[in-house]
Order: C-alpha cells, then structure tokens, then sequence
C-alpha cells in the first residue's frame, strides 16, 4: 500500500503543542474505542510523559474511557523501576499516577533484566496481547498495529531508541530489539516494523535543540540512517509531526509541499 505523507503541525508555544497533542490523543482513542473498543497507545521518552499530563486535567480527564486504554512503551533504558531515566517512572509520575487507568492495563517493561531479556521479555508479552485481540494484527505484516505510538524526536535526529547509523536500524525480524548507544547506556526499542505497523504514528519536535535535525528530517537532504526520524513511515496508518516555533525555526515551511502550520488550519 501507497505510503501516506506525513502531517506537520506546527504551534507557536510548547503549551500550544501539548494541548493540541492531548487533543489529538483523544481524538484517536475515541475512535479506536468506538471501532474496536479499546485504545492501545504506545508512549516514549523525551517529554512525552510530561505532555500528557494534559490529560490527566479538565476538561480531558472526564471525557476518558480510560478503563479502554492499554499503554506500553516504545523504549525503556535498562535501570530499576523507580530510577529517574525510567521512562515508565517518568509516565507514572506525570501521567499514569493522575489518570484511573486499570493497572492490568499498563504494561512496562520488565526492570530487572539484561537488555536482551528485557527486549524478549517485552516482545512474548506483546505476542499475548495480540492473542488476546488487545492490540490488532498489522494488515500488510504480521507486527502489531498499535493504535498510536507517541515519539519525541531527539537532537541527534533520533526517535525512540532508534539511533543514527546503528544496526537496529536493519533490524526486520524482532519486535522488540536491545540497543547499546555506549558501555554506560542500554535500552530496549520497538523496532522500525513495528512502528511502521501503527495505525498513527506522531513524533513530537520541540526546543532549539531539536530545530537542525527536524529541518534536516522535514528535507530529507542527509543520509536516510543519519536521521532515523526520516525512516518512521507508516505502511499504510498516519504519520503527524507536532512542532513548536523554536523546533520549526530553521524549516522554510513556505517551500515545503506538506508542511502545514496549525494556525493555518
């Protein structure tokens, strides 16, 4: 299936952006919800757990069936369940703690574990989820189609644990891969298939120091592996880019086919 183009939204503050993110995320999971009957939402680092505590206030959090969403995560480091760079932490502190999701619900990664148990771990367990029908079956792959996965793009031109010129970049077999960005650093990352089978796909850009890598993504003038932002394209779901003025600082939006501004909308 034909690949969809990408969307750019683009806000003139980053409290803009989180409430137009927390919109969006709504707007999905009620879909999702009316469709099927539940919502699968995949979160990551960066300041996504930040952002979503939008939700977690009025007028979001009694619009939400939230006993219909399930949550995962699209990367994890590999360091003790309450340590301060575990993403799953981070969510609960900001989000998970705020809101009345069914702790059933919520499924972090395995702490404890060598990254490569980890990363195993987590695949088996959403292999279940997929028996179960929790999270559907990819038309085209047989990976799971989450219904929104939520990345925060680095300043490395990063997304998830996905990093430039790495061989997980090739990674075509796992759902669920262990990464070693230094001897000090290792995660566990949903692989490109896997991100590639959603049904929705946002990337959030934000900060100065996200400006060079998202111009360069948005213009696709460096190697594809240097920026793996550029390799996040949906099969056949939808790819939304959120960015606040200071991320689109250096991106010539008038030139750019697609590019959209939200206040032009």
């Amino acid at each position: 299936m034909e690949k969809i183009k990408p969307e750019m939204r683009i806000f003139d503050s980053s409290d803009e952006l989180s409430s137009n993110l927390a919109d969006y995320v709504l707007q999905v999971a009620e879909s999702a919800v009316k469709e099927r009957g539940s919502f699968s939402l995949v979160l990551s680092g960066g300041d996504i757990p930040i952002r979503l505590g939008k939700l977690s206030k009025a007028p979001y959090v009694r619009l939400v069936e939230w006993s219909k969403w399930h949550v995962f995560w699209a990367e994890e480091n590999v360091v003790p369940k309450r340590h301060p760079d575990s993403y799953y932490w981070q969510a609960k502190q900001w989000f998970i703690s705020k809101v009345p999701l069914l702790p059933a619900h919520v499924n972090p990664v395995s702490p404890g574990l060598s990254a490569e148990s980890a990363a195993n771990s987590y695949e088996f367990a959403i292999r279940q989820q997929l028996k179960s029908r929790t999270v559907q079956v990819s038309r085209s792959t047989d990976c799971p189609r989450f219904d929104l996965i939520l990345l925060s793009l680095g300043s490395g031109g990063h997304v998830a644990s996905l990093y430039p010129n790495h061989p997980v970049l090739e990674e075509e077999s796992q759902w669920v891969a262990c990464v070693s960005k230094d001897e000090s650093c290792e995660s566990v990352t949903l692989t490109l298939p896997v991100i590639n089978a959603a049904a929705n796909v946002t990337i959030v850009a934000s900060g100065l120091d996200t400006a060079r890598p998202f111009m360069d993504t948005m213009v696709g003038r460096k190697p594809i592996r240097s920026h793996p932002a550029q390799m996040v394209l949906p099969r056949d779901g939808n790819l939304v880019w959120f960015a606040d003025a200071s991320a689109a600082s250096l991106f010539p939006r008038a030139n750019e086919p697609y590019a959209t501004s939200a206040t032009d909308s």
